[in-house]
Order: structure tokens, then C-alpha cells, then sequence
């Protein structure tokens, strides 16, 4: 976990070397309000490890939708806010059944790196607020009901490829860092996503 966290701040380090000191965070032609929405596949790392068996299913991949919006202070910098649905992980089989759900609230602060006329690359660090249920019923145990509520580290990197001054495409990897806690147990949260982005001009 620490490995990931010096990762995240070395992301957020790097962010804020781009942005240009003095003048450059004032408003101007680069700057301005922006929402978007995006949709991908979640996967929960290892939430099936150890699950096995004869009639036993595990699946840790489901889909995933964001909504988003952000302020652009520069052409290199953004300070951006969303909702995202992280979908589920699910096991079945002769001993029961479990689901565990995933959202997250999430502010990041992002780094804007223009390559071409409408390309661009970008990195992402900030925090998320999660929330994780999880439900089912087991033989042994009986029915499953559990709620975990937590905050941590998220960080990513994308493209995006504008197609004109207002509305913009991007993909991207991003990862929710240790989602879950208590009796549910953690899982590092993988999106890969691409999402429409409308900038207010």
C-alpha cells in the first residue's frame, strides 16, 4: 500500500510542476466549467482469490458509469469532482451466494500535458469518499449483510482528443486504492473508461 501512495503523490507532485507559477491560474481563454460522463469496466483485484471449488463462479469485472464535473483553470491544470458506479464483484455456488457493490465520490486534481492541435495527455490524483455493500446468504453463515464506508487514494491517467473547443473524448485507467474495509475486506478498484466531455465556452 505504500508503494501505491508514494505513486499517488509523486502523480500529484508532477501535476503541480506543470502548473506555471504567478499569472497562469488566472481565468482566461483555456479556462472554464466543464461536466462529462463516462462508461467502462470495473474490476476488483484478487476479490475472487481463493474462491474456487467444484460449482463455484467468481467474477471480479462488472460495468461502471461516472458523472463529472470540473473547473479547467489553465490549459494545464483542472480541479475536477464526480460520482462514480463501480458495479459489482459476485461468487456462487453450492455453499451460497455473495455480492459486494462499489460507488465512490471522488475530488482529484488534474494534470493537463497538451502533445498536438487536439490531443492530450493527462494524469489524476486526489481522494475518494466509498461506499461498499455487500449481500447474499451462505450455509454456513446465513444471510450476508454488510456496509463499509471508507476513504482513500484514487489516481489515474487518460487522453483525451478534442474534436472541438466544447466537446472532447477521453480514455482512461484509473484505480480506487484499497475500496471496502472491516468484514467485507479491501480490493483495489481498476476502471477502464472512456466518457464525452462538454466544456462551457
Amino acid at each position: 500500500m505504500a508503494q501505491w501512495k508514494r505513486v499517488a503523490l509523486a502523480a500529484c507532485a508532477a501535476a503541480a510542476m506543470i502548473v506555471p507559477s504567478a499569472g497562469m491560474a488566472q481565468s482566461g481563454p483555456d479556462s472554464g466549467w466543464y461536466v462529462g460522463g463516462t462508461l467502462g469496466q470495473s474490476k476488483a483485484n484478487d476479490a475472487c482469490s481463493g474462491v474456487g471449488g467444484a460449482g463455484v463462479s467468481c467474477d471480479e469485472k462488472d460495468n461502471a458509469w461516472r458523472i463529472l464535473g470540473g473547473y479547467r483553470l489553465n490549459k494545464h491544470f483542472a480541479l475536477e469532482a464526480g460520482y462514480h458506479e463501480l458495479g459489482e464483484a459476485s461468487a456462487s455456488g453450492p455453499g451460497g451466494n455473495v455480492k459486494i457493490e462499489s460507488k465512490a465520490f471522488e475530488f482529484v486534481a488534474v494534470g493537463i500535458l497538451p502533445i498536438a492541435d487536439k490531443f492530450s495527455l493527462y494524469g489524476k490524483a486526489g481522494l475518494y469518499r466509498g461506499d461498499t455493500d455487500a449481500s447474499g446468504s451462505t450455509v454456513l453463515f446465513g444471510p450476508v449483510s454488510e456496509s463499509e464506508t471508507n476513504t482513500d487514494l484514487t489516481f489515474g491517467v487518460g487522453v483525451q482528443f478534442d474534436f472541438t473547443p466544447n466537446l472532447g473524448l477521453r480514455a482512461e485507467w484509473q484505480r480506487y486504492q484499497d475500496m471496502g474495509g472491516g468484514e467485507i475486506g479491501q480490493a483495489d478498484v481498476d476502471v477502464m473508461s472512456i466518457g464525452l466531455i462538454f466544456r462551457f465556452k
